[in-house]
């Protein structure tokens, strides 16, 4: 969750009563859709979709041909880690002062399918750059967290400075392009937002589902 998560309770409604209705135009009972993100997630199916998503991925990597400037942007929160033990025990709602106790642990476990990628991509020498909406006071705690979680090389980790009001999705946009003029080449960027691949210069887009919240 992100900087623009603030908006999360504003959401969370109407996505979790739209996700899983029917046809029709009347929503499903929050309670009920509550339930079946859960089942979702635990079921196994996030899981096997993820994996799908991957194994696709690394197949079309597998056919580039690479360069030393090479690089796979990864986003962090529910990509890279995953925060779902923090969501459930809010009940799939956002209690800002929590959040922020949650990222302060470092205690995000890696999303196993996730790092299993990061380490595909680490096997075929592509640099690895986490750009995330976290503010940058967040910094030390992400750094920590991603290494923990098994994410020990990359070349850079960059963060948002919340007070600069831009959204997410436009300044990860902003910051892929600093990556080309530095003389990167963006060969997939992997992210569970729309926002994520904001603008141009994605490379091969990796979406992963997230139906627990969204991020502008």
């Amino acid at each position: 969750m992100h900087s623009s998560l603030k908006i999360a309770p504003l959401l969370f409604a109407a996505v979790i009563s739209f996700v899983f209705s029917s046809c029709s135009s009347v929503p499903v009972n929050l309670q009920t859709a509550k339930t079946e993100v859960q089942n979702y997630y635990e079921s196994g199916k996030y899981s096997n979709d993820v994996k799908e998503i991957i194994a696709a991925a690394e197949d079309k990597i597998n056919t580039m041909s690479l360069t030393k400037n090479s690089v796979v942007v990864f986003d962090v929160d529910e990509t890279a880690l995953s925060n779902y033990e923090a969501v459930t025990d809010v009940h799939f709602g956002f209690v800002e002062s929590m959040w922020n106790d949650w990222i302060n642990e470092a205690k995000a476990p890696a999303i196993p399918e996730v790092k299993a990628f990061y380490d595909f991509v680490i096997s075929k020498n592509i640099n690895v750059v986490f750009i995330t909406g976290r503010d940058n006071s967040q910094y030390n705690v992400t750094y920590k967290n991603l290494k923990n979680a098994g994410y020990t090389k990359f070349d850079t980790l960059i963060l948002k400075f919340h007070s600069s009001k831009i959204t997410t999705g436009k300044f990860k946009s902003g910051k892929r392009e600093e990556l080309i003029a530095k003389g990167y080449n963006i060969i997939a960027s992997i992210g569970d937002q729309e926002s994520d691949f904001e603008g141009k210069d994605c490379g091969i887009i990796i979406k992963l589902p997230n139906y627990l919240y969204l991020v502008k």
